[in-house]
């Protein structure tokens, strides 16, 4: 997967992949999870606690796994490996959810199609820097902005033009001075991604797209709002028309269920994994915004940061894409694997976590 990166929504090799490998290990795979085609279920067993794995397998445009997928999707395969032959024993259904673009939302279709319908807890290991155990991420909004102008002759008749690069420019001017008046904790940034080319034309045709960040999902659309309007100012300047879209649902803020995190930390801890101090630089993988932040906000999750040992290098640079597949990030594949799958096991063995775990739910008593 690392070496034959692909991007959202195109992931075919990567999910025959992964999938070719759960079935290996027995688990039922059904290609096309919530109608998608590069997402999937595998599933083993039929006990009434219904453990959720998570994998993802997106590179992104230009960088490849520089956001390490390929880590997160070989640790899920390992973390499945674990409970198999004890699955039944132990009172487990293990699912793994193939989860498309994760750089795209990929995540919340396969949610709001019933796919994680009676799941009881869910996890997932995302690498970084450095080990991380609380995932604490930024909500946000997604959005593509195209201003539409005329085209002109730029020396002969620029007044007939309408500038569409300058509708984006003034947009950029606004969105920088907005941010003086934005709180701490917020985020707004994003590219400029087409532009016409002719630089004796006036250009007619700017897109970009736009990524506003904030605590907790009902302040990014609040956010989201002031940075259309700086965009709706540069269209009114230039007298371009503006189109804005929303890519993909808004993804959540993430609810831990701290039981299980704790369990995973004495887990990590015991297999020798060091986590990083608070307020460590290094450690703020964990703030990235993720669509695992929508399941969590349904179904009891985690999701730790394994450190690969990158610095300085971080998550969403070239060179932290090639430490994606170094000794230290295989070491990490093996203790996002065997962690999460203690971390179940602890789950299933605890009465008083199972019981917690299944409240409310049509499912049988530990028997």
């Amino acid at each position: 997967i690392h070496a034959r990166p692909e991007t959202a929504w195109q992931e075919e090799k990567a999910a025959r992949w992964t999938g070719q490998a759960l079935d290996a290990l027995g688990y039922t795979v059904v290609p096309g999870a919530g109608g998608l085609p590069t997402a999937f279920t595998a599933t083993l067993n039929t006990g009434p606690l219904h453990v959720g794995v998570c994998a993802e397998y997106d590179g992104l445009p230009g960088l490849g796994h520089a956001c390490g997928h390929d880590v997160i999707a070989a640790s899920a395969v390992g973390a499945a490996a674990g409970p198999a032959p004890v699955a039944d024993e132990l009172g487990l259904r293990v699912t793994v959810f193939g989860t498309l673009a994760e750089e795209g939302g990929g995540r919340i279709h396969p949610l709001e199609r019933g796919v994680f319908d009676g799941v009881h807890l869910a996890m997932m290991c995302h690498p970084g820097p450095v080990d991380v155990a609380e995932a604490d991420p930024f909500a946000v909004a997604h959005c593509a902005v195209d201003h539409r102008g005329r085209a002109a002759h730029a020396a002969a008749h620029p007044e007939q033009g309408r500038n569409a690069a300058d509708a984006f420019t003034v947009a950029q001017v606004a969105i920088g001075l907005l941010r003086r008046q934005l709180p701490s904790g917020v985020r707004v940034h994003g590219v400029m991604t087409s532009a016409d080319e002719a630089p004796n034309a006036i250009p007619e045709h700017t897109r970009g797209r736009r990524y506003a960040r904030a605590g907790t999902l009902g302040e990014p659309a609040e956010l989201q709002q002031r940075v259309e309007r700086c965009f709706a100012a540069g269209a009114h300047a230039t007298g371009c028309a503006l189109t804005i879209e929303q890519e993909s649902p808004p993804y959540a803020e993430f609810r831990n269920e701290h039981a299980l995190l704790a369990a995973y930390r004495r887990n990590a801890g015991a297999l020798g994994r060091m986590f990083a101090e608070p307020g460590d630089p290094a450690a703020r993988m964990n703030r990235a915004s993720t669509d695992m932040g929508n399941v969590s906000q349904t179904v009891p999750a985690i999701h730790p940061c394994p450190g690969i040992g990158s610095l300085p290098a971080v998550d969403h640079q070239k060179e932290f894409a090639a430490h994606a597949a170094g000794p230290a990030a295989d070491r990490a594949v093996l203790g996002g694997a065997t962690a999460p799958a203690l971390t179940a096991a602890d789950a299933a063995a605890d009465t008083a976590q199972w019981e917690r775990l299944l409240a409310g739910r049509d499912t049988p008593a530990r028997g």
